[in-house]
């Protein structure tokens, strides 16, 4: 398989407004980010509220968005839970189910050190074959992995690309120059996108995709291309959206309430999430009316 690049849609689940899982907005959102040109997705990662789902909840999501896809682009799981044997269970579960990759957040309750951390990867590498994403979010685990500790994982065949989610593209150097070509760089925050791709980042992790993805591989695109000033002015017109995603606790929330207000709705996310406020939705609008001008 040719190597992951490009703007993966971190898919959200849709809910009905009983908050049970919808699966027929499920394949309609999931063939309609293909339709709109992603290179590929993720589904089950947390803007996925894969916390919030039971087991057999997160086995039908994955189940429906590789059937829907239908290798027309690679789908990545989120397969990330407390414990390594949870996790080696969703990994299998996903191999199984025909996932091109896995991306697997750190544990996020127990805080595990550094001979943890490479442990638990290194356990679950060995139960699967596929490649395997490893999720530094140090925001919502608490534990930030350090690009020494990534480049020892490197040396394991199937662990082969990050996401990194701390909002500091220095790392995207670090891991570079720690790695070399053993480790593929996505960037996982939404207001650092392109900043992260000047500095060497091969992919995005997006969850702004999932409302505006024309407008995310146009980004990659002009910027791959060379066409920097063009980047340039659509990267400031995204911006203001970027930020209010990553900067305000309201990503998930803004997320849905977007796709709602461009007509695609998906539902609410689970409580105890709840629909922004009035004034937080006018300006969720207005960041909107910016980049699909």
């Amino acid at each position: 398989m040719e190597r992951f690049r490009g703007v993966y849609a971190v898919m959200l689940t849709p809910f009905k407004d009983d908050e049970s899982l919808d699966e027929g907005a499920l394949r309609r959102h999931t063939s309609w980010l293909v339709d709109q040109g992603v290179h590929g997705v993720i589904c089950t990662g947390s803007t996925g509220e894969a916390a919030s789902l039971s087991e057999d909840e997160r086995k039908t999501v994955v189940e429906i968005t590789i059937d829907e896809v239908g290798g027309r682009l690679p789908v990545l799981v989120g397969s990330g839970a407390n414990s390594t044997a949870d996790t080696i269970m969703y990994s299998q579960h996903a191999e199984k189910a025909g996932a091109d990759g896995l991306m697997i957040v750190h544990p996020y309750y127990c805080l595990p050190n550094e001979r943890e951390l490479y442990e638990h990867y290194k356990a679950v590498a060995e139960s699967v074959k596929i490649p395997i994403m490893i999720y530094n979010n140090p925001f919502t685990t608490g534990v930030d992995m350090k690009p020494q500790l990534l480049a020892r994982l490197a040396e394991i065949d199937n662990i082969s690309y990050t996401k990194d989610a701390t909002d500091d593209v220095k790392r995207i150097g670090e891991i570079k120059l720690l790695c070399g070509d053993k480790m593929t760089v996505f960037q996982g925050c939404d207001n650092v996108m392109w900043e992260s791709f000047l500095m060497g980042a091969e992919g995005w992790v997006s969850g702004m995709a999932n409302i505006v993805p024309r407008q995310c591989v146009q980004l990659y695109d002009l910027t791959a291309a060379g066409k920097l000033d063009d980047a340039r002015e659509l990267y400031y017109r995204m911006l203001p959206l970027g930020h209010m995603l990553d900067s305000e606790g309201l990503f998930v929330q803004y997320l849905k309430a977007g796709s709602e207000m461009l007509g695609r709705p998906l539902g609410r996310a689970r409580r105890p999430m709840l629909v922004p406020l009035e004034d937080d939705l006018r300006r969720l609008k207005a960041a909107l009316e910016r980049v699909v001008q």
